[in-house]
C-alpha cells in the first residue's frame, strides 16, 4: 500500500522516523560524552543551552520593527519585500539565531514548500543545467528542492517518488512520460502536482514541458542522409520505459523511410549512458563486416565516447566515419572534432517547469503542456561518407 503524506505524519522531535522509511535518528545528547569533550561543552554549558528559550517570530519582528507577517514573508518570499525592510530582518535573524519551526509550518499550512526532481542520472551533465534552472526559479518563489536519481530504474524511481511524498514534497517533477499510470492516479490522490521535462506528446493529458524527441532526431538525421549515407547505426540506451530513446529511434526509422531507405538497414546499439559505454558501442560497429558509415547517439556523451575510441582505434572522424550527438551539453564543444548535435534548450525548459509547478500549487488548476523548440549545433563530427 503507498504510504500517506508526511504532512500527515510529521514527527515529534527525539523520535525515530522509521515510520518514514528514513535512515535518520535524532537522539538525546549523550551527556557523558558532552562533559568529556570541550567542543561539546560541559554539562552546566549544556543545562544554560537546554534552559534557554529558542528566539521566536515575534521575537524577530519586535528586533527589526516590523509584523510578524512581514518576517514571515521575508523569508517565505523575500523577493515580495523591499529591500530595506529585508535588511532588518535578516539582520533580526541573525541577532536573535532565529530559525524557522517548519514542523509547525508544515502543521498549519499543510505545506513544507519543497518540490521533489527524480532524475534518471547525476553520472553526467545531461540534466545538470535544466536543474540548475529549475533550482533558480524555485528559490525565486521560496520554494526548496530535493532531487534523487532512479538510475533509469522504474522500480526505484516509483520508490523514491512515494517516499518523496510521504517526506512532505508539494509537487513532483519527472523526466518523460514512461512509468506506471497507477502512479500517476496516486499522486492526484494524494492532491501532488507533477510535471514531466525532456518530452513533448502532443496528445497527452499530463503536464509537461519539454521537446518532441522524435521530430528533432528525425531532422538530424535527415541530415546525415542529404550527405549520402546509407549505412547508418544508432547507439543509444535501452528503449523500454524510456519514451525519450524510443521517439529518437522512431525519428531516425521516419526519416530513413521518407528517403526509401528500408529501417533494416538500421543498426541499434543499446548500452547505458557513459562515455566508456559510447566507446564500446564504438567498437562493436566498427568490427562489423559492413560498418556504417555514420553513426548516431542518443546524447552526447555516448557520442564522445565513441569519438574517444575512434581516436584510439586510429579511425579518423568524419572522414572515415561521422558521429553525432543528441543534447547540446558543453562537452559536444571540448571534444576534437566539435559534434554535431541537437541543442536542447535546458535552461529554459527547466524554469518554465519550476514555474508551472509553482502555479499548480497556488491555483489549484492542472498544467499545460508546452513544446519546446530544438536546433541542430553543427560541429566538425559529420560529413558526406567516404
Amino acid at each position: 500500500m503507498l504510504p500517506r503524506r508526511a504532512r500527515d505524519l510529521i514527527p515529534s522531535p527525539c523520535k525515530p522516523l522509521h515510520d518514514l522509511n528514513a535512515s535518520l535518528y535524532i537522539a538525546p545528547l549523550d551527556r557523558q560524552y558532552a562533559c568529556q569533550n570541550p567542543i561539546v561543552g560541559s554539562r552546566r554549558d549544556i543545562a544554560m543551552t537546554i534552559s534557554r528559550p529558542s528566539p521566536t517570530l515575534h521575537d524577530v519582528a519586535r528586533l527589526a520593527g516590523v509584523s510578524t507577517a512581514t518576517v514571515s514573508r521575508c523569508l517565505n518570499t523575500p523577493d515580495k519585500v523591499v529591500l530595506a525592510t529585508r535588511e532588518r530582518v535578516e539582520r533580526a535573524v541573525q541577532e536573535l539565531g532565529y530559525a524557522p519551526n517548519f514542523g509547525a509550518r508544515a502543521m498549519a499550512s499543510r505545506r513544507t514548500n519543497t518540490i521533489a526532481a527524480i532524475i534518471p542520472t547525476m553520472e553526467n551533465a545531461i540534466f545538470a543545467k535544466g536543474l540548475q534552472a529549475f533550482q533558480e526559479e524555485l528559490h525565486r518563489h521560496g520554494f526548496t528542492l530535493l532531487v534523487a536519481s532512479s538510475s533509469y530504474d522504474p522500480d526505484i524511481e516509483a520508490q523514491q517518488i512515494t517516499t518523496m511524498v510521504s517526506r512532505g514534497a508539494d509537487a513532483i517533477l519527472v523526466i518523460g512520460h514512461d512509468r506506471d499510470p497507477k502512479i500517476y492516479e496516486w499522486l492526484k490522490r494524494q492532491n501532488v502536482p507533477v510535471v514531466a521535462a525532456w518530452t513533448y506528446t502532443p496528445d497527452t493529458t499530463l503536464a509537461s514541458v519539454g521537446f518532441d524527441n522524435c521530430a528533432a532526431m528525425k531532422e538530424l538525421c535527415q541530415r546525415v542522409i542529404d550527405l549520402g549515407h546509407r549505412d547508418i547505426a544508432f547507439v543509444a540506451p535501452p528503449v523500454d520505459d524510456n519514451d525519450r530513446a524510443r521517439g529518437r529511434l522512431r525519428g531516425i526509422t521516419m526519416a530513413m523511410d521518407d528517403a526509401g531507405l528500408s529501417p533494416s538497414r538500421l543498426s541499434v546499439v543499446e548500452c547505458p549512458y557513459g562515455i566508456d559505454e559510447g566507446a564500446r558501442a564504438f567498437r562493436r560497429l566498427m568490427a562489423d563486416a559492413t560498418p556504417p558509415s555514420a553513426i548516431i547517439c542518443g546524447n552526447d556523451v555516448l557520442a564522445v565516447g565513441a569519438i574517444k575510441a575512434a581516436r584510439e582505434m586510429g579511425i579518423e572522424v568524419p572522414a572515415r566515419v561521422s558521429i553525432t550527438g543528441f543534447d547540446g551539453i558543453e562537452l559536444s564543444l571540448a571534444v576534437s572534432p566539435p559534434l554535431t548535435t541537437v541543442n536542447v534548450p535546458h535552461q529554459e525548459m527547466g524554469r518554465l517547469a519550476a514555474e508551472m509547478l509553482v502555479e499548480m500549487l497556488q491555483s489549484g488548476q492542472p498544467g499545460r503542456n508546452i513544446r519546446l523548440a530544438t536546433t541542430i549545433q553543427p560541429g566538425g563530427s559529420l560529413a558526406p561518407p567516404p
